[in-house]
């Protein structure tokens, strides 16, 4: 349904209980994921000690992996580590965390993924500053000729899909927004037709 709707990417929510208060998807299940979808796999480990589970979720198929900078004693060597087992690194930070902490490692990134809710739950509301974040990530890339993607994480829906694209995000996880209507695959095309509306250039991801 997913695919149907026209996502580009799968994005998987890696939770242990321990850095957030859920438990949720793990490497097994990504690689089920693997045998029916071609499509990129964007696992997000919401987890403490990272390195650790980095090349199983690599085994299983994994395309990018975001770990939290809040969770990285060594944030340098995890990402690394995660382009050393084939996968494309993201960095992941927190409603409270501001983007300066990431200024050194932004060139060795793929993607800085800004939530804008507080990670472990679903259905959270968007919180507002995460806007202002976003642009400060896209000034950044701007100024210093980098390649990362933002991506958007939490609260995102119809209402906020606008103002979150047009802050500079072109990575957007829904949830949700596309499987509490009733009706996913028609739920999703709407709101990616809505993000498109705002920014026509998302039209090329």
């Amino acid at each position: 349904m997913a695919e149907e709707a026209g996502g580009t990417a799968i994005h998987v929510d890696v939770m242990d209980g321990h850095f957030v208060p859920n438990i949720t998807l793990g490497p097994p299940v990504v690689k089920s994921l693997r045998k029916v979808t071609k499509l990129p796999l964007d696992c997000h480990l919401m987890i403490e000690n990272a390195d650790a589970f980095i090349p199983m979720f690599a085994d299983a198929g994994a395309n990018w992996v975001g770990v939290h900078y809040e969770a990285c004693r060594h944030l340098h060597r995890t990402i690394e580590l995660v382009r050393e087992h084939g996968m494309e690194p993201g960095v992941v930070i927190n409603p409270a965390t501001r983007v300066e902490v990431l200024l050194d490692i932004l060139p060795l990134l793929h993607h800085v993924l800004v939530m804008s809710v507080n990670p472990g739950f679903g259905g959270q509301k968007f919180i507002p500053y995460s806007l202002e974040k976003i642009s400060h990530l896209r000034r950044l890339r701007e100024e210093r000729g980098l390649k990362f993607l933002i991506e958007v994480d939490g609260g995102v829906a119809h209402d906020t899909i606008t103002d979150v694209v047009q802050a500079g995000a072109e990575l957007l996880v829904a949830g949700s927004a596309v499987y509490s209507g009733g009706d996913p695959v028609k739920q999703g095309r709407d709101l990616l037709a809505a993000a498109r509306a705002a920014d026509p250039a998302l039209s090329r991801i």
